[in-house]
């Protein structure tokens, strides 16, 4: 393989590592989604830790119990799932936001282990923090 042909390659993998993030949605079994509930009340997450396993499909069902808006911000665990539709999550990608006794169901893939950090965007100052650990 000459040089134009192995950067070709070369390119070809890094997409392929990257792709899959954004072109999975479709390909997952959502019927065995794993539940998974948040509930947000005032200024805390029940429960404020959240344990996910990498590459299993979860619903994740946030349900706001409060008088007030309250966001479930992650920034960093979105970018890193195959979220089934994106159109629920706002700012970016970066949280969902609930209004005051209302719920939603985001589908996704965790894909990358580690610890994420959980906050609610109005209320972090005030204690509605949590952690995200995907394993």
């Amino acid at each position: 393989m000459n040089l134009a042909g192995l950067a070709s390659a070369s390119a070809l993998l890094l997409l392929a590592s990257v792709a899959p993030a954004r072109l999975q949605p479709a390909a997952v079994d959502w019927s065995h989604a794993q539940p998974m509930n948040v509930l947000m009340v005032e200024n805390s997450f029940i429960p404020d830790r959240l344990m996910f396993r990498h590459g299993i499909p979860y619903q994740l069902h946030l349900e706001n119990r409060g008088k007030e808006l309250h966001e479930f911000t992650a920034p960093a665990f979105l970018a890193a799932a195959v979220v089934r539709n994106p159109a629920l999550l706002s700012n970016g990608g970066r949280e969902v936001v609930l209004q005051p006794g209302t719920s939603i169901d985001v589908d996704l893939v965790p894909l990358k282990p580690g610890t994420y950090d959980l906050t609610c965007a109005d209320h972090d100052w005030d204690g509605m923090t949590g952690a995200i650990t995907v394993e």
